[in-house]
């Protein structure tokens, strides 16, 4: 691993349209020892012509394509290959404020974390804010990650330095996947950090998973049943809270 270096892995899957913002947003960073991972998961449009006008541009820029497997087997991909000891999961159609990796390494630092996120803005297809920014916690244990997934993939950051790399389970086909990632880490460490500076900006797609929690209902009960290994009492208690705060997450 090469210390201070930020390995930001971002799948692409049909993302013409947004992953140039993407790219951009990371190109604009104050912090600017990074790698960023593109892995193509066997996108049908022009996503890898875009990225690799890119690629020729900066160097710290790379490219890999895979036959289509889903978003975890491309982030997975990426994590393999990643050199740097703090990791960033940036999917194609988000983007970052110029001061995202600044502000989330002096958090990882003060804190002597493995895991920080943040909070953010919620755009639509257009670009335009929608909803009000989503403001995380100042930290979270196991049991409020039960409750309520305050952590984004745009704004999460892990340190590999004291555990090593984490891997999303690609058994799960991309749903619910990330979630579980975040609560392999925290059991790990006990507690991650929030920081309630909004860096970033989550685009809210009509089609979009998180946008639609009745997709996810199932899932997520099978995460506390299946993963966790959680009692049916206490997999309804922790699905009633998931359930009450995505509503609240959600409204205007």
């Amino acid at each position: 691993m090469k210390t201070g270096l930020v390995s930001i892995i971002t799948p692409a899957y049909n993302a013409e349209r947004f992953i140039g913002e993407t790219i951009e947003s990371v190109l604009n960073q104050s912090y600017q020892n990074w790698e960023m991972l593109i892995v193509d998961d066997g996108s049908k449009d022009k996503t890898e012509i875009v990225v690799k006008e890119y690629e020729k541009k900066d160097n710290r820029i790379r490219l890999i394509k895979q036959a289509n497997a889903g978003s975890g087997a491309a982030r997975n991909n990426g994590i393999r290959r990643a050199e740097g000891n703090y990791i960033c999961l940036l999917d194609a159609d988000d983007t970052w404020n110029e001061n995202f990796l600044e502000e989330q390494i002096k958090l990882i630092k003060l804190k002597d974390a493995t895991l920080v996120f943040s909070s953010h803005s919620r755009i639509n297809e257009s670009g335009e804010k929608i909803l009000k920014p989503h403001i995380v916690p100042e930290k979270i244990e196991y049991t409020d990650l039960l409750k309520t997934c305050s952590i984004s993939c745009l704004t999460a950051m892990y340190d590999t330095t004291k555990f090593g790399k984490f891997y999303l389970r690609e058994d799960l086909k991309s749903l619910r996947d990330d979630y579980v990632l975040w609560l392999e880490i925290i059991k790990k460490c006990k507690v991650a950090y929030g920081n309630k500076q909004d860096l970033g900006n989550y685009r809210v797609m009509q089609s979009s998973t998180s946008g639609n929690k009745k997709k996810v209902i199932k899932p997520q009960y099978l995460v506390y049943r299946q993963v966790e290994k959680l009692g049916i009492l206490k997999s309804s208690y922790y699905l009633t809270h998931w359930a009450y705060n995505g509503w609240k997450k959600y409204k205007v």
